[in-house]
């Protein structure tokens, strides 16, 4: 018995030390989580001679990890890490870039500074900034042009007639699109074996009568009329009334289509109606710059069925001004604007109108500030070294070495000076979006307080308001209309209304502090203009 016992405690105490130091192991690998990852995906750990003790485990039920916590167990852990980078990571650390953005910023490295002191390099930067020059595409305005343009092609190849109304705040591409659109569509029926339709673009403000629209539609001009003969609209209604051959559609583009609202709402009304003759071949597109021209305008023009299709251009938002802006520079062979400049510009600008034509005024003016800001140093510097005795050659070199500094480039204290001088108020915004009638009480605001009054009734207001009505030949609304209007007025800052029990016993006064934002804003339309030089 002691010899048995001997025997089995030696071996039991033996068989003890080798699971202890088995167990020691396994307890090593299951405290230590990055060992029992290494010893798992490590082939040399399967050759090892401990590998014997990982059989317990194995046997034991698996516990369920999170796939974040064991990128190593998920089916792609055998492919190399770079690989998994290229598949997996780098939509997220390598975001796509918008194609546009990229190509304008990159179009802006690697460019030398501008010499502002080379007259060709200033009228090169001079003429891509000035409104007049067409940019080479029309951007940010996509949608819009696509809309017209499909129009256009619906009315081509079903050879009927259609009108459309384009309304948009200034400065938002509305003309210009116009103009690309025409060449799209000629363009796109010659391709498509379609007749290219007449094309007769009209400016309203250029008209001495409003009626002579349609002495140009039907293609007279302006030449004499015979005695006893119809009128060019008679003519137009009488062909559009009957049937004759096909010879092709006819596109007409009027822009400035305000001029004929304030003059005769006829005209506009008979302008319209052309596009409902059963015979009709017009393709009427009228521009305008008053928004709300369709919510006073529509109600009649669909009682006529002729109600046109509306779109509306936007005000450019930030983003936009700015994609412009560098689009008209990227041509250029070199740098004029600090970056954050002409994100100064847009910024301002968009804020108060979102006038691009305005931006392009505003940059034109830094640029002149910048140019006069050279010529007096280099005129102090030349002062300077007079005074010194220096040589010319000297006084050329440093000149030289001025130029190829950093002082040649447009920086945002240059926009800033340009930006106060252009004087953008949000005044001169809210004016110029007012409803017409509103506008007129303004107008007479104005002309009543240059007796040197500063307070009125609005009876007294009406007086002049109604004699601004009659010279426009538009019915003037009453004093229960007009009172309202003024309180309208006094809600957006612009007039002070008091109180009274009677409409026209009701005091007003001017809100703004200068009359000359009220004149700015409405010196853009004609007939303002003229009455308030009067």
């Amino acid at each position: 018995m002691p010899t048995i016992s001997g025997r089995r405690s030696s071996q039991v105490s033996a068989a003890g030390g080798k699971l202890s130091d088995d167990m020691s192991v396994i307890s090593e690998i299951g405290d230590s989580t990055p060992q029992k990852r290494k010893l798992r995906s490590s082939s040399a750990s399967k050759d090892s001679p401990n590998s014997s003790v990982l059989l317990p485990m194995d046997c034991s039920p698996a516990k369920r990890k999170s796939p974040r916590r064991s990128l190593n167990d998920s089916p792609q852990a055998n492919i190399p890490l770079k690989e998994n980078e290229k598949n997996l990571g780098n939509k997220v650390a390598n975001p796509v870039k918008s194609p546009v953005k990229k190509k304008l910023s990159d179009s802006f490295r690697d460019k030398p500074i501008w010499n502002p002191r080379d007259m060709e390099h200033l009228s090169l930067v001079k003429e891509a900034l000035h409104v007049s020059t067409p940019p080479s595409a029309v951007v940010c305005r996509d949608n819009e042009q696509k809309r017209i343009l499909d129009f256009c092609k619906k009315c081509v190849e079903e050879e009927k007639a259609g009108s459309l109304y384009v309304c948009g705040c200034p400065g938002t591409g509305k003309s210009l699109s116009m103009e690309k659109v025409k060449e799209a569509l000629i363009c796109w029926a010659k391709e498509a074996g379609f007749q290219a339709p007449d094309v007769i673009s009209i400016n309203c403000t250029s008209l001495t009568n409003t009626c002579e629209i349609f002495s140009k539609i039907l293609g007279k001009g302006s030449q004499k009329k015979v005695s006893g003969s119809a009128s060019p609209l008679k003519n137009l209604q009488t062909s559009y009334s009957q049937k004759q051959p096909f010879s092709g559609m006819k596109l007409i583009v009027a822009d400035e289509l305000d001029y004929l609202i304030t003059k005769d709402r006829a005209v506009l009304h008979d302008l319209f109606m052309l596009t409902t003759f059963p015979y009709s071949r017009c393709i009427l597109i009228g521009i305008a710059n008053a928004i709300d021209l369709a919510d006073r305008f529509l109600p009649k023009l669909q009682s006529l069925n002729c109600k046109p299709t509306v779109i509306t251009y936007r005000a450019y938002s930030k983003d936009q001004i700015l994609i412009i802006l560098q689009q008209r520079l990227m041509a250029l062979p070199y740098v004029v604007f600090e970056p954050m400049a002409l994100q100064v510009c847009a910024m301002k600008v968009s804020a108060a109108s979102g006038d691009m034509r305005k931006a392009l005024w505003i940059c034109r003016s830094a640029i002149e500030i910048l140019e006069a800001e050279i010529r007096d140093s280099t005129e102090n510097m030349d002062q300077s070294l007079v005074d010194a005795g220096l040589c010319d050659n000297l006084r050329a070199a440093n000149c030289k070495s001025l130029s190829k500094q950093d002082s040649s480039i447009v920086r945002p204290d240059h926009m800033f000076l340009a930006l106060s001088k252009a004087k953008i108020s949000p005044v001169v915004d809210t004016i110029q979006s007012l409803p017409q009638h509103q506008q007129i009480i303004l107008c007479s605001v104005v002309k009543l307080f240059r007796t040197g009054k500063k307070e009125t009734t609005i009876g007294e207001l009406n007086k002049y308001y109604i004699d601004v009505c009659k010279s426009t030949l538009i019915p003037p609304v009453g004093m229960v209309e007009l009172s309202s209007m003024c309180r309208v007025l006094g809600d957006q800052g612009l007039l002070k209304v008091g109180q009274s029990r009677e409409d026209k016993l009701r005091r007003v006064s001017l809100k703004v502090d200068d009359v000359v934002d009220i004149t700015f804003a409405l010196q853009g339309i004609r007939f303002f203009r003229n009455f308030l030089q009067q």
